[in-house]
């Protein structure tokens, strides 16, 4: 049988959340819930160590979870996996901090079989910087010998229990399982870790990193009767696509200049950002942006991105018409695209719809854009 003690008795101190930071909201999940997900498959109970001032929200989240449990916790790491030691059943026993929600399976059943095999399993990671002791004057140990340990940690329960046990009874102060067992019982085993397998400890930790943004539009071509309402505008022998010129026989039916792949390109933006569409910042009912250069509307968008603390790593732009032909102003349009976006990384394709439907009836043309933001620093 295996248990797992979940360590989420802390404050988040650190993090300055207003909260207990097991509570955050990650895609749309609490964070102690995506650490009990990870587990759930491959342990027999769940053993939840918080305070008694969380226990009734913690219950509530361990709902979906039948063999979870919550256990009060201490005023140390130390106390609370302690006072879970003595509850918990099973005969191998997993300890993991509830912040570090990224886990994965192969960490996890890695450890296990390390403690099946050896006694011990602690999920470690080699130190990719030099490490620096400075205790007793400056000393740095050869690289290659320093691991960063990370949780899960596994153990036999009897070994782990009697070793908490010694170091309740000593005073000393411990910041993990691994240095008690060490301590009071012998070498524990390492074990592959993961670099993705994060703690949530500092501000920065909780920010999204990242934002992706999908945007489409799509502009007729003009015909007879939207000539004649005065809609469609007359003798234009060519579309902007990207702020280049395309010679075409037909123009596009628009308010502003029927920048289509600009457009998508700029709902996608807004939406990464959590910003209303291009209707609301600049709605076809006004003048103003009557005949608009949609360049310089980007422009405005970018604004925005770089106002919310954002940059552009990457855009892809999908266009769709049966004519005219792009391929000859590709490279222009990306170029266009790369230096107002501040970005290289900017993919256009242009394709047609094999004459399926109204673009494969050249009635029109559609475009889809995707966006990657990364946060500034």
């Amino acid at each position: 049988m295996i248990s797992l003690i979940l360590c989420a008795a802390g404050r988040g101190e650190r993090a300055k959340t207003p909260e207990n930071k097991i509570f955050f909201e990650w895609n749309g999940l609490p964070v102690l819930v995506h650490s009990l997900s990870a587990f759930s498959p491959f342990v027999d109970e769940m053993l939840v160590a918080c305070s008694e001032e969380d226990e009734k929200r913690v219950q509530a989240l361990l709902s979906p979870f039948e063999n979870a449990r919550t256990v009060l916790g201490g005023n140390t790491r130390t106390e609370s996996v302690y006072h879970a030691l003595k509850e918990a059943k099973g005969e191998i026993v997993l300890v993991h901090d509830a912040a570090r929600p990224f886990v994965s399976a192969e960490a996890i059943e890695g450890c296990i079989g390390s403690v099946k095999k050896f006694g011990s399993g602690v999920c470690a990671v080699p130190s990719t910087d030099t490490v620096a002791l400075t205790e007793n004057g400056y000393k740095a140990p050869p690289r290659n010998t320093v691991f960063l340990v990370q949780t899960p940690q596994g153990f036999l329960r009897e070994e782990l229990l009697r070793a908490y046990e010694k170091a309740m009874e000593s005073g000393k102060s411990f910041t993990d399982d691994s240095g008690i067992y060490a301590e009071f019982c012998k070498e524990p085993h390492l074990c592959a870790g993961d670099n993705r397998n994060k703690k949530l400890t500092f501000p920065a930790d909780f920010e999204v990193p990242e934002r992706v943004g999908f945007g489409i539009d799509t502009h007729a071509f003009d015909h007879q009767d939207e000539i004649d309402k005065g809609i469609a505008r007359l003798n234009l022998n060519y579309i902007k696509l990207c702020g280049v010129t395309v010679p075409s026989d037909r123009a596009l039916v628009a308010h502003s200049d029927g920048d289509v792949p600009v457009h998508a390109l700029m709902d996608a933006l807004l939406s990464s950002i959590g910003e209303r569409d291009i209707g609301f910042f600049f709605p076809d009912t006004d003048p103003a942006y009557a005949g608009a250069d949609s360049m310089k509307l980007l422009e405005k968008v970018m604004e925005l991105v770089h106002g919310g603390g954002f940059f552009v790593k990457n855009a892809s732009i999908a266009i769709v018409c049966e004519r005219p032909r792009l391929s000859p102003h590709i490279d222009r349009m990306r170029e266009n695209l790369r230096r107002t976006l501040d970005c290289e990384n900017v993919g256009i394709s242009a394709g047609t719809n094999e004459k399926l439907g109204y673009v494969g009836e050249g009635k029109g043309i559609t475009a889809y854009a995707t966006v990657l933001l990364g946060r500034k620093n």
